[in-house]
């Protein structure tokens, strides 16, 4: 069997939200067919205002980028300021705003070329530091697959949501 195409990185535009709120559609009905409703609900995300204005903010904000294979969005990228309820730190950063990609064997691998973007994304800034924040609840599988990608647990946190509280955990790589 062939390895999988890898897909090419390109940045997001307005016209890309749809996509990216359709990957985040069928990862949330996804971890509720496995019980995991605690990690982002269980309604979709494309019928959020508020999810869509966030999207769409990172659009315009420049900090979106889309993974495609054969022309069909497998992933999505935002970066650039901590999201409010990160810690703060006293350096330079770049911060993983999102990460979604699609479950489809296809796009198996996408979430790393995103990061490996992301990564080379803060080097051209001159930025030591690339931070993240993912669920921690589920039995840390969120936490464990971003430290194989060579991130360091940091502070743990909560953040109040409509469902619950949401534990998450905040990962750091340095550069």
């Amino acid at each position: 069997m062939a390895d999988p195409t890898p897909p090419t990185i390109r940045p997001g535009r307005l016209d890309d939200v749809a996509d990216v709120l359709a990957l985040m559609d069928r990862a949330t009905a996804w971890l509720v067919s496995i019980g995991r409703a605690d990690q982002w609900g269980s309604e979709p995300h494309s019928t959020n205002p508020k999810r869509i204005a966030q999207i769409e903010g990172f659009a315009r904000g420049g900090g979106l980028w889309i993974a495609e294979i054969g022309g069909s969005t497998v992933g999505a990228l935002s970066v650039g300021q901590a999201l409010p309820y990160a810690p703060p730190v006293d350096e330079p950063e770049l911060y993983v705003q999102l990460l979604i990609s699609d479950r489809s064997p296809a796009a198996r691998g996408a979430g790393a070329v995103l990061l490996a973007h992301a990564r080379e994304l803060a080097v051209r800034q001159g930025v030591g530091l690339l931070r993240l924040d993912c669920f921690a609840g589920g039995e840390g599988a969120l936490v464990r697959y971003y430290e194989a990608q060579g991130f360091t647990p940091g502070q743990a946190f909560t953040v109040a949501q409509p469902f619950g509280e949401w534990p998450g955990q905040v990962l750091s790589l340095r550069l």
